[in-house]
């Protein structure tokens, strides 16, 4: 019976395991890990089989250019260095401006006198300005106080001198033949004058020496306005404007010290008396024709004495 058990041993296809031992150990993933690597450490396999085994669907890896920068590298400042010419004047404020113009044409004098020719010509309005804060540093250092008195003139002395030179500078700028146009001459120093009434009178007769010069130099520059005015067009424009009524009133307000400048123009409108319009019969005080006609005839400023003093 063994003998015959031994005969008729069940197939193998009826074994619990239906796959034979070698086809496992063959198909297990440990000996297809063995059998890759030692394919490759033959050599046998190379990057040709790598990339004819990867998938033909899988998309190709491009190569990817780098990006350049757009903006401009700024430029480091390695070393301190000084400021470009235009950015030091930028900084500057106008008074040291013109202290530096002012010192460069002292030392320059043909540098000088290229700003003085290319610079533009100030106009009446800017130069009135100027004088303006002239004035207003002189009215500005006035103490408390009594305005006239000897305290107060010692106190605003210098203040005043710098007034009164800024004037006398300017005033030949506007005259002829620096200045063609009569106009403007006369706009100029109608302002001018303005400013000269504005000076205090002092207590000390002395003191108001100052303020009488500058009566008698304005009053020789609207002369000369005058006289040059009455040789152009017949000097009309000393008939439109009423030059004759300002010049009167500055007279006035100056206690008669202008009267240089009245002479002149009463002198101009008699030699063009044949154009002078006549004045009416009985002029009123207020009547613009009745200081004409006093200029006419000579007799402006007879019937009113002059003041004197201050």
């Amino acid at each position: 019976m063994n003998v015959i058990n031994q005969h008729f041993a069940p197939p193998p296809h009826l074994l619990n395991n239906r796959l034979s031992p070698s086809r496992n150990i063959l198909s297990s993933p440990s000996a297809m890990t063995g059998r890759k690597r030692k394919a490759d450490d033959d050599g046998s396999g190379g990057d040709d089989d790598r990339m004819s085994a990867s998938p033909s669907g899988s998309p190709a890896v491009t190569s990817r250019p780098l990006l350049r920068q757009s903006t401009k590298r700024m430029r480091t400042n390695i070393s301190g260095r000084p400021l470009p010419l235009p950015r030091l004047l930028e900084t500057l404020s106008p008074d040291e401006m013109r202290n530096l113009l002012q010192s460069i044409c002292d030392r320059h004098p043909a540098i000088g006198a290229e700003v003085v020719t290319t610079a533009p010509r100030p106009s009446v309005q800017s130069t009135l300005e100027t004088m303006a804060k002239y004035e207003s540093a002189f009215q500005a250092s006035f103490p408390l106080g009594r305005p006239s008195s000897d305290y107060a003139y010692n106190r605003v002395r210098q203040q005043l001198v710098e007034l009164l030179e800024a004037l006398k500078d300017f005033t030949p700028h506007f005259l002829p033949p620096n200045e063609p146009q009569a106009a403007t001459s006369l706009t100029f120093l109608d302002g001018a004058t303005d400013i000269i009434h504005r000076l205090p009178d002092w207590d000390n007769y002395q003191h108001n020496r100052p303020k009488h010069d500058a009566y008698e130099e304005i009053a020789k520059a609207w002369a000369a306005v005058f006289r040059e005015a009455s040789k152009k067009a017949g000097g009309i424009q000393l008939q439109y404007g009423g030059w004759d009524q300002k010049i009167a009133k500055h007279n006035e307000m100056s206690g008669g010290r202008m009267h240089e400048a009245v002479n002149e123009l009463r002198g101009s409108l008699n030699w063009m008396g044949a154009d002078t319009p006549q004045a009416p019969t009985q002029p009123g005080p207020s009547d613009p024709m009745s200081i004409r006609q006093q200029l006419l005839n000579g007799t402006y400023g007879i019937a009113s004495p002059v003041r004197a003093g201050w």
